[in-house]
């Protein structure tokens, strides 16, 4: 494996998941409706741990393979949309326009799934609990959206 290749991906990870440093669930969403499902605030860091150490390593595997351009670009709009969830949601406290990014996010993470499977299968496996956290995450937003319409209306 190459590190140095693998260290950039993961960089852009970690800018991603520095979104959650800098925009805090805090009292907003601590105040909100949500459904008895809602994961502690504590597994949030946990999952995105791993699931962002499996898109570097999935990133890494594929980047040098021939043929990976779509791969490439959806890893990329994928971790742009990563991105921008978290500012909107707890810094904006935009409901609705998160769900918007998650529905983005969800398809891109679709799209880079189909593109690494005739790529390479190992690289898909290790991205696929992604599709299901990011499936997870949009229901919760989902779920908050309906249960809060007042704040759906800001």
């Amino acid at each position: 494996m190459d590190w140095s290749l693998f260290l950039i991906f993961f960089a852009a990870c970690c800018a991603a998941g520095t979104t959650g440093a800098m925009f805090p669930p805090g009292d907003w969403y601590r105040k909100l409706s949500k459904p008895a499902w809602t994961p502690p605030d504590w597994l949030f860091p946990l999952a995105w741990t791993g699931l962002y150490i499996a898109l570097a390593y999935a990133g890494t595997r594929a980047a040098t393979l021939d043929g990976a351009a779509y791969a490439m670009a959806f890893w990329a709009l994928q971790i742009a949309l990563n991105t921008l969830w978290t500012p909107i949601f707890f810094g904006l406290q935009k409901i609705k326009a998160a769900m918007v990014v998650i529905v983005a996010l969800w398809v891109s993470v679709v799209g880079l799934l189909a593109a690494l499977w005739p790529l390479d299968t190992f690289a898909f496996w290790v991205v696929s609990p992604y599709l299901v956290w990011v499936s997870y995450a949009g229901a919760l937003n989902f779920s908050i959206l309906r249960r809060n319409p007042a704040m759906a209306a800001a």
